[in-house]
This record gives C-alpha cells, structure tokens and sequence, in this order.
C-alpha cells in the first residue's frame, strides 16, 4: 500500500507551474542558456476559489504593547531585535509561519530551486558590512549595517508579500523607512530615481553561475516611491536579523510591488536622474517592467494575476490592487497601468 506524505507547503507544482516547466522563472534560463527567457509559472486562478479578505486602513501608526509579535520558532540562532514601534499592515490577516518564509525563497546566487537558499546561504559572511551611497546628492558616502541594527527607530510592520509567480505570504518585517535613510545623503533635484546593487562574490556564491543572468541583481525605483512612507529597508523579521536566504543584512520591501523589486543584501544605492536598469526588465522587458505594481487587472503575459495562494494554505484567494495598498494610487496618476506588469 502506497502511502502519500504531503509535502510542508500545500501549493502544489501543478498549481503553480505549467507542464514540464520547473517552479521557478530562472530555472529553465538556466537550463536552456537563453538570455531573453523567464520561466514560465502557472498563476492562473479562479475568481470563486475564495472570497476578497476585506483591506484595512494602512496607515502607519504604532500599536499598543499586545500586539508584539514574538520570535517564531526555529529563529533563536539569530540575534534578537529592539524594536521602538509595531504597525499591522496587513488587514488583521494571519502571519505565514517563520519556517514557511525561511525555507520558500527565491535567491538564485543560492540555488535555483525554492528550498535551495535555506540550505546554501550559510556561506554569506554579513560581517562586516557596508552600503555606498553616491550619485545625484550632496552628501555621498557610506552606512555600516550595525548603524542600523542597532538603531533606536527600527519599527516592526507587518505586510502582504506578493510574488509575481502568484504565492504570496504575511511576514512581519523589522527595519526603518528608507526615506529616512536616503535623506541622510541630500538627493538633489536632479535625483528622479534610486538604484540598487545586491553583493554578489563567486566563492561565497558559487552557485551563482546559474542564476541565467549576469550578476550582480539589481533593482530601482522612482524618487517619490523610494520616498513613500511604506517603503522599508529591512534587517530583520519576526523580531530578529534576517535570515541570510531572506535577504541578510539589508534588503528592500515594498509592499505595493511584486517580491523581485524588494532587493535583497544590498551593498550599493545609487541616486539617478534616468531611469536605471533592473534584472529582470534587462532579461525579458515585454514581461517584467520597471514598475511592478500588483494589479489584479493586469495580467502577465503568459499567466493571470488576478488570484494568488498563500503559503501555508489550502485555497486560493483573490489578489488585491496595489496588494491592499491602495494609498500609493496617487504616485501613478495618468499612467498606463499595462507598465505596472
């Protein structure tokens, strides 16, 4: 009798990946050496599979000390986290399980398969640590992680994640609003944009001839969404550092975007006036712009984003403009929302 042991996460390949194509966009450029091809990740979804969860109000503000959201289970090996305010931002919805976060990742300098980066990234030494900072501003230079780890202002917000292979989860981050960050250097006027550049090294990431892109990542913004209060530069989650898989020390969140724009292990920030180039608009423009917002409405081109599944979960549910974050609205008055993809 043949007995069939579910796997940890309930999203099966099936459901999130097209026949005979691997769960992951990088995999098959990889394997097939093709620079101008991602790979291609079922996401179409049903409109009856689950109800829309309700959006609350996201404003940023401090709750009250009961909400603290304590070290998950499986994170003690890492150092914890004084942080001076905690905001849920994310609907009251429940938190996806630490274990689910720090073992489902996309980090392709480790490994091109979800479950490789929890395996391989103990290689990265994150200290010490260091960020430039330079371009269009009057005050260049650069900013040590500890710096920020040990900041009095870290603040604890809990987002909705959504990758654009339509999985998503709820994780509470642990960082400072990059706008503060930013207005230490004095971007000036002909800063229009923010450029970033994750570490890249071939002997702590020897997988990283893989990825099927030219390394080092990177990732941009515009000035006024790398200024928006829900942007996050982030250095730990569910109360402690992050996890080197999840992006350690330092990596970007923006919850309005889908997961590839939030940029992990960042060493470089750049203020622009053009807007600057990103790995996977480089790789395949007609199917990952520069923009990335969530919009249900707007679907990829070879797959639906009007639904997604979250990890930990059994249904699929509905995705939200914006993902929820329907404040940022204003940032793309008048424009195409066919450039959001």
């Amino acid at each position: 009798m043949l007995i069939r042991i579910p796997p940890p996460h309930p999203i099966r390949s099936s459901e999130i990946t097209p026949e005979r194509v691997h769960d992951d966009r990088r995999r098959l450029v990889a394997q097939l050496g093709l620079s101008a091809v991602a790979l291609v990740t079922g996401c179409g979804r049903s409109d009856d599979a689950q109800a829309e969860r309700p959006q609350a109000s996201t404003e940023i503000a401090a709750t009250d000390s009961a909400s603290t959201v304590a070290p998950a289970a499986g994170s003690e090996g890492r150092a914890a986290l004084n942080v001076a305010k905690r905001s849920e931002l994310a609907g009251g919805e429940t938190l996806t399980p630490f274990m689910d976060v720090s073992t489902y990742n996309n980090y392709y300098e480790f490994g091109t398969s979800k479950d490789q980066p929890a395996r391989n990234a103990h290689t990265l030494k994150t200290r010490p640590w260091m960020v430039t900072v330079d371009g269009e501003c009057e005050s260049p230079g650069q900013l040590g992680i500890e710096d920020l780890v040990n900041a009095s202002t870290l603040e604890e917000r809990v987002y909705r994640f959504r990758c654009v292979e339509a999985w998503s989860m709820v994780v509470p981050w642990v960082g400072i609003a990059l706008s503060d960050v930013l207005a230490r250097f004095k971007p000036t006027s002909k800063a229009k944009y923010v450029a970033f550049e994750t570490f890249y090294d071939r002997q702590q990431m020897p997988l990283g001839r893989w990825a099927g892109f030219e390394l080092p990542y990177v990732e941009g913004l515009r000035i006024d969404e790398a200024m928006h209060p829900l942007t996050l530069l982030t250095v730990g989650m569910y109360g402690r550092v992050l996890p080197n898989q999840n992006g350690a020390p330092l990596r970007l969140v923006v919850p309005w975007k889908y997961g590839y724009k939030s940029i992990k292990s960042i060493v470089r920030v750049r203020f622009v006036e053009k807007e600057p180039p990103t790995t996977w608009n480089i790789l395949q423009p007609e199917e990952y712009g520069f923009y990335s917002n969530v919009n249900p409405a707007v679907s990829h081109p070879r797959w639906s984003q009007s639904g997604e599944r979250r990890l930990g979960e059994l249904f699929k549910r509905k995705t939200l403009l914006y993902n929820g974050y329907t404040e940022v609205a204003s940032l793309y008055t008048g424009m195409d929302p066919v450039k959001f993809h």
